[in-house]
């Protein structure tokens, strides 16, 4: 009887741990250890072939890390079926502490085979390089709000306050950065990160304009103006979620696409006894975090009410696209206040139950549920 076999491979950087499985033999065999090369893997697929004659298919799979998905296309591109596996979705675990790379391997094999795992979604090759883009500025923009504390610590440290206004980063306030009689090497220290946060804050807004320019393109420009009628959104995270997601097409529900983000409780059932905790931040973080973020625009401004920028935003969607938008404002907006000012809820867990049903509004306007 023809028979499946499942190659598990635990890749590194520098090496490769492979096995593989098969339900005839139920168990974990031919191990190797390669070098950290596809051709090396498909020489053990072509000795595995021979060791295996009577088998129908080989299907191979890693878990997603530091390789991306430069050996799934390398695979894919020579007629290899490859999966890439979601870490925390594999259900077959070792339950010795022992951990090895030729275990790990032999735990992915066991996961294709057995199905307890999810797959992950491979990106087109430009909406992968988009990606990359966008969170190297979003790596920047770390970069500029560490700089920023670090300044603010410095010259707490040494006894000075900013009595110019309430608003840090102004240019009254850095003009009074600039102006502080300081000690020589401290004086000296300040302006060695005021240069850093000069130059991280011109090339964050140098990086904006790029992301914008490419979120106005033939390929991203109808789906971002569809995002950005939502509050909290602009061209950076409506371009992040469609680049990030992909197809949102492949959820099936509204709820689904909550999950894949983390943004749904976790919860723990027995019997009649059911307990639920914070969010499971399983999935997504990147987009997980640009969503609570974006959420953070329903905790202001009045219910209903429109500002200029979102109606600018909104120019060009059709009526039904426009209309979805401002149900989801609307709704999130008041939702908010009551869970804060109502029913006591505090601030930060509103925003993420917010973020959340953000997300359910998302996938329906990409899944062109708006009806």
């Amino acid at each position: 009887m023809n028979s499946i076999i499942y190659v598990g491979m635990d890749v590194h950087k520098e090496s490769f741990s492979v096995c593989c499985y098969t339900f005839d033999s139920d168990k974990i065999q031919y191990q190797q250890k390669l070098d950290a090369d596809y051709r090396q893997v498909l020489k053990y697929l072509e000795q595995v072939r021979k060791r295996f004659p009577n088998s129908a298919e080989i299907v191979c799979g890693y878990e997603a890390g530091c390789l991306g998905y430069s050996l799934y296309h390398q695979l894919t591109d020579r007629g290899v079926k490859c999966i890439i596996l979601a870490p925390t979705t594999m259900g077959i675990m070792n339950t010795n502490r022992v951990k090895t790379d030729r275990k790990d391997a032999g735990n992915v094999a066991k996961c294709l085979a057995f199905g307890t795992y999810k797959e992950v979604y491979v990106p087109t090759d430009e909406d992968n390089a988009v990606k990359e883009f966008i969170r190297m500025r979003d790596d920047q923009k770390k970069l500029l709000k560490s700089t920023k504390q670090q300044i603010l610590a410095l010259v707490l440290r040494h006894g000075k306050r900013f009595e110019g206004g309430k608003t840090y980063w102004t240019m009254a306030h850095v003009k009074w950065l600039k102006s502080l009689e300081l000690p020589c090497v401290v004086r000296e220290t300040l302006d060695e990160y005021l240069i850093t946060y000069e130059y991280l804050s011109d090339k964050v807004q140098r990086l904006d304009l790029r992301i914008e320019e490419i979120a106005s393109g033939e390929r991203y420009e109808e789906e971002v103006k569809k995002l950005s009628c939502f509050i909290g959104i602009k061209a950076h995270t409506a371009l992040s979620a469609i680049v990030e997601v992909g197809d949102f097409k492949r959820f099936a529900k509204a709820e689904q696409f909550a999950s894949y983000l983390g943004l749904v409780p976790s919860e723990d059932s027995s019997g009649d006894s059911q307990k639920r905790y914070g969010i499971t931040k399983a999935g997504n973080s990147h987009l997980r975090r640009l969503l609570v973020e974006a959420a953070q625009g329903y905790t202001r401004g009045q219910i209903g009410h429109k500002s200029l920028a979102l109606k600018k935003r909104q120019e060009g969607n059709s009526p039904q696209v426009i209309a979805y938008a401002d149900k989801a404002n609307e709704r999130l907006r008041r939702r908010f206040y009551r869970m804060t000012l109502k029913n006591g809820i505090k601030r930060n867990v509103a925003t993420t139950a917010i973020a959340r049903e953000l997300a359910c509004f998302i996938w329906g306007m990409m899944t062109d549920q708006i009806a």
